[in-house]
């Protein structure tokens, strides 16, 4: 049953109302056995936070692009002080998780995940994609450390942020290292570097071809990229300028696993099919889009975009960063 979840979920993509270039499918999360439980809490190494001052704060924005994400409205929060890491889990640091704890992901449970299919230095391994976004494809044996599938490595990607990683593959790592995932209104106040507005972590300045803040797409996709900020996929997690904040890659690289449930809050129909499927898939919160993201297409790498994937799901550009209470 395991092995017919990624094609029973229909890639979820299209009834979402996501554009496909935002990431792979959705599995569906049917038939998936029950999370494991973690006997392991807090014996990883913690890496190099940086201290948000909590207070009253928002979530969202009144100037929603894509309202079917949910973007909207703007919500007034409180939040206590916490910790985030200035980068996302790089592949080194899962690797030594896996090693000290013999955790197997679920992509290595399922056996295959969802790959950008021009990643593939095999192109004879493209049997078939994704309904109206061929460019996402499910690959036998993808995984964490073989991310294309067969053939593929991680060797040369050990400062990388960790990909082919699902939301319950996030949860058990950030156990591991005595943490846990940020909720959205945590990384987005984050984002901003505290209660201000700014569209981008790096201010309001629109990136271009030309203007390079982020690892995203150039040219047009998803046809021709340019290669303008030197990355066709994952760039490493230090790569270009932090926020003022201090924080690396809050837009664009790779998609961030949230603790929060995906909900739309809204009362249109449209909202209401995209909030129930979210429940009966147990979608969660995904923040700051990916090497995959471009204005044109896919306009998620605004400090208020979000997407929702069901929680077993995981994709060329998911990745996550781990949050502590303070």
């Amino acid at each position: 049953m395991l092995q017919n979840a990624y094609q029973n979920a229909e890639y979820m993509i299209g009834k979402s109302g996501m554009n496909g270039c935002c990431s792979g499918a959705a599995r569906g999360g049917e038939g998936q056995a029950a999370p494991e439980s973690h006997g392991y809490k807090g014996r990883g190494r913690r890496a190099e936070t940086i201290l948000m001052k909590g207070g009253e704060t928002f979530v969202g924005t009144n100037d929603p692009v894509i309202t079917g994400d949910g973007e909207g409205p703007e919500r007034k929060v409180f939040l206590p002080d916490f910790h985030l890491e200035v980068e996302t889990v790089t592949v080194r640091r899962f690797t030594e998780f896996v090693g000290a704890t013999g955790y197997v992901t679920e992509s290595e449970r399922f056996g295959m995940s969802a790959v950008f299919s021009p990643l593939l230095k095999d192109q004879a391994m493209v049997t078939g994609g994704v309904v109206d976004t061929p460019w996402w494809i499910r690959i036998d044996g993808a995984t964490w450390k073989q991310p294309e599938g067969p053939g593929s490595s991680i060797a040369e990607r050990l400062d990388h942020p960790v990909t082919q990683v699902s939301w319950n593959d996030a949860m058990a790592f950030a156990s591991w290292v005595g943490g846990r995932l940020p909720s959205e209104a945590e990384w987005e106040h984050a984002a901003r570097g505290g209660n201000c507005r700014r569209r981008y972590p790096w201010g309001d300045v629109e990136p271009t071809d030309a203007a390079i803040f982020c690892n995203i797409w150039q040219g047009a996709f998803p046809r021709h990229n340019t290669l303008a900020d030197g990355y066709f996929s994952t760039a490493p997690a230090r790569s270009f300028n932090p926020s003022d904040t201090g924080f690396y890659n809050l837009a664009g690289n790779v998609w961030e696993w949230s603790a929060d449930a995906f909900k739309v809050r809204s009362m249109t129909r449209a909202a209401k099919a995209r909030n129930d499927q979210a429940r009966k898939f147990s979608d969660k919160v995904l923040k700051g889009g990916s090497f995959l993201c471009h204005k044109s297409y896919c306009y998620r790498y605004r400090i208020a975009s979000r997407m929702g994937l069901s929680a077993d799901s995981s994709s060329s550009n998911t990745g996550f960063r781990i949050a502590y209470d303070f």
